[in-house]
């Protein structure tokens, strides 16, 4: 597989269109127009829009393929959220002109919870909470054969493009294939740049990144790992699979996930890891549970095998694992 395969050059598409459509949304909805979902989560008008622009272009090109995404259209099709449904089949008609929200929804749904030896996962807005305050978030999509990521891509509207001048330009698209390295360029292709992680081998000198959301991630342990550290500077604080491509681009040396304390059986998803792990590991760096376990995509929906998440430059890995025997 290459950057010339059907599989990028139809992934590319796809998360392209969703990132417009995206884009549009955020622009046009104050909020992003959100219902609350079983698990208190918000899903917006983008998620369900990027879901089925994804799923239908993916499903078209491999029909045999699975796509395991996190959304479906039930609560859609519920009649108090009818005008929901409407704005979200107005927005994607923009793409599609003409398509029903009959087909919406049947694209929503091309969607699965079950895995096969090929599927490709989908996080159609990762980060929700993010987008709907105006903060960071990524539609993030990967193919895995037999438990390992083959490619992963990442598309960030509102990340900036130099993290040296983070008030300036933003929009980021990465993308990794698996033995053929990791890349960021701009959201249409332009200002491609091969990824490297930080070279940074005294923790001293490290930084790191965690969640903004404190929901399932213990920021106080992640404090104290810093203090034993050593670690001076604050946590860049970030929401969605963009603290990957951060540690990618060497802009921060680490990504630390600590499970909340207060969901003791919360186990990640492989939508939220699964294309950020490929872009990481392709600079450079390495990927791993809190145990030193590497991420086992081939267990369902959850990475039941895993424990938190550690995601460095490579150099310090080892010694943030021994930080974390606390």
């Amino acid at each position: 597989m290459d950057e010339n395969s059907p599989e990028m050059t139809t992934a590319l598409q796809a998360i392209r269109l969703a990132s417009r459509l995206c884009q549009k949304v955020r622009k046009e909805l104050a909020g992003g127009a959100s219902i609350q979902k079983n698990d208190r989560s918000p899903v917006t008008i983008a998620d369900y829009g990027s879901q089925a622009i994804i799923c239908k272009l993916i499903r078209e090109a491999f029909p045999d393929d699975i796509v395991v995404a996190e959304e479906d259209s039930a609560e859609l099709r519920k009649p108090d959220h009818s005008s929901l449904l409407h704005q979200v089949t107005g927005y994607i008609r923009d793409f599609f002109p003409g398509v029903s929200s009959e087909e919406v929804c049947s694209w929503i749904d091309l969607s699965s919870h079950s895995i096969k030896n090929r599927f490709w996962t989908l996080d159609p807005i990762d980060g929700t909470k993010g987008f709907l305050r105006g903060d960071q978030y990524a539609i993030a999509l990967a193919l895995i054969e037999n438990g390992l990521v083959q490619l992963g891509l990442m598309a960030c509207p509102d990340l900036y493009v130099d993290k040296d001048r983070p008030h300036e330009k933003k929009g980021c698209l990465f993308l990794a294939l698996r033995g053929k390295g990791s890349f960021q360029m701009g959201l249409d292709g332009e200002g491609r740049q091969t990824l490297s992680v930080s070279r940074v081998d005294n923790p001293v000198k490290a930084s790191f990144t965690e969640s903004v959301e404190p929901d399932h991630a213990d920021h106080q342990t992640h404090l104290k790992i810093a203090k034993k550290l050593r670690i001076t500077r604050p946590p860049l604080k970030m929401d969605s699979q963009v603290k990957y491509g951060v540690v990618a681009r060497g802009e921060a040396t680490f990504y630390l996930r600590v499970p909340s304390h207060s969901e003791p059986g919360y186990k990640e998803k492989v939508w939220d890891h699964a294309p950020g792990a490929i872009i990481a590991e392709e600079a450079g760096g390495k990927v791993t549970d809190l145990y030193g376990k590497p991420l086992d995509f081939s267990s369902g929906i959850q990475l039941e095998r895993n424990h938190g998440i550690l995601v460095s430059n490579g150099i310090l890995h080892e010694v943030i694992l021994k930080a974390l025997e606390i």
